[in-house]
């Protein structure tokens, strides 16, 4: 038996990648292990996930295997641009931030970013980027990528998604939409997906599951075969075609199987972990009210599994000794706590000592 490595009590705030694999979805990988199936997506899984999608996104959408987040994003991207089109999203979206010029360097996409407060866009601020139509000299604005749920953990209602998809439908742009933590959003919201994506005009999605309990698979949803070209081939050429694509395609089914009460294992776990990070929250602000913790406070409110706080950066640094997290603007002193689908209610209270005691020294 190969030997481990790591203590498998060890627990963290940084990140839901962090966590490990779900049981159901190791499971899941085990079922689809034996004898053969056809390579690069002529699999039975792959099928039986483009139904699954289907009947979750609409009759129309298409689904496309691919590594991980920024390959969906990027691939996402360059469908739906030509080489002269620019995006427009958030200041703090992944695509301009945390991918390392991937859609610049990658799919030569031009992204125009724009301030927002708790990480949202709406047409207003849509409209401070979206011009110049017709003018040789820029890049021309011809999609809009949201994120959901926000990189500052909020979560887009079915009618805040609807009033972009239809100020930039409106101005000829498509809608990309980050789904990286789409699980999370979707439980917060209580609706399917579709009520949050294809019915309210998003055209091309990122369909993640890395964060929630799965192994280096996520996937592109075409909803509007008419917004995207060529998927088939820009898959491949940017090295996010999987020759034995059933593996991921297995796990992405784990998410969406039901259980005898008609719950997915996705919407399970993003709930879960939504409800740690409320927990997170809840009995900070308790300390906070009483006046029991000071020198804490909030600078984002708290919808999905992200808790971001504001601590002075040495007694940041002391928690994190104890317990890892991320700086989220260290000159703001801002942190960002991350819970997973993992996360216990004793993880969550001995978090809260430590930043308890930590304070009070």
């Amino acid at each position: 038996m190969t030997e481990r490595l790591h203590d498998p009590d060890y627990r963290g705030f940084a990140s839901d990648n962090y966590a490990g694999i779900h049981p159901e979805v190791l499971a899941a990988i085990a079922a689809a292990n034996e004898g053969h199936q056809v390579a690069y997506g002529e699999d039975v899984y792959t099928e039986r996930l483009g139904e699954v999608i289907r009947a979750e996104f609409g009759p129309e959408a298409e689904v496309f295997p691919v590594f991980n987040g920024t390959g969906a994003n990027v691939v996402s991207l360059k469908a739906i641009l030509p080489p002269w089109g620019a995006v427009i999203g958030t200041a703090n979206a992944h695509i301009h931030t945390d991918e390392g010029g991937a859609p610049e360097r990658m799919a030569g996409v031009k992204i125009y970013p724009v301030p927002v407060p708790h990480g949202k866009l709406t047409p207003e601020l849509i409209a401070t980027e979206a011009w110049g139509w017709g003018d040789e000299h820029r890049a021309q604005p011809l999609a809009v990528s949201i994120t959901q749920s926000t990189e500052l953990g909020t979560v887009y209602t079915p009618d805040e998604v609807r009033a972009v998809a239809d100020y930039a439908h409106e101005n000829g742009m498509a809608v990309h939409m980050d789904g990286a933590r789409l699980w999370n959003a979707a439980a917060a919201l209580g609706v399917p997906f579709r009520e949050f994506t294809s019915d309210a005009g998003v055209d091309i999605l990122s369909l993640g599951g890395t964060k929630n309990g799965i192994l280096g698979a996520e996937a592109i949803v075409l909803i509007d075969p008419e917004a995207g070209q060529g998927l088939k081939y820009l898959r491949k050429l940017s090295m996010q075609l999987s020759s034995k694509m059933r593996f991921a395609s297995a796990q992405l089914l784990a998410l969406f199987e039901a259980d005898v009460a008609g719950e997915s294992l996705g919407i399970r776990s993003a709930q879960h972990a939504n409800t740690m990070a409320t927990l997170l929250r809840s009995q900070l602000d308790e300390g906070v009210a009483d006046g029991s913790i000071r020198g804490l406070g909030f600078s984002q409110p708290t919808q999905a599994n992200a808790v971001f706080a504001e601590l002075g950066p040495a007694v940041a640094d002391r928690v994190r000794e104890q317990v890892r997290f991320y700086d989220w603007n260290r000159e703001l002193n801002q942190v960002r706590w991350m819970t997973a689908w993992d996360t216990t209610e004793a993880d969550v209270a001995h978090f809260v000592d430590v930043i308890r005691a930590e304070l009070a020294r």
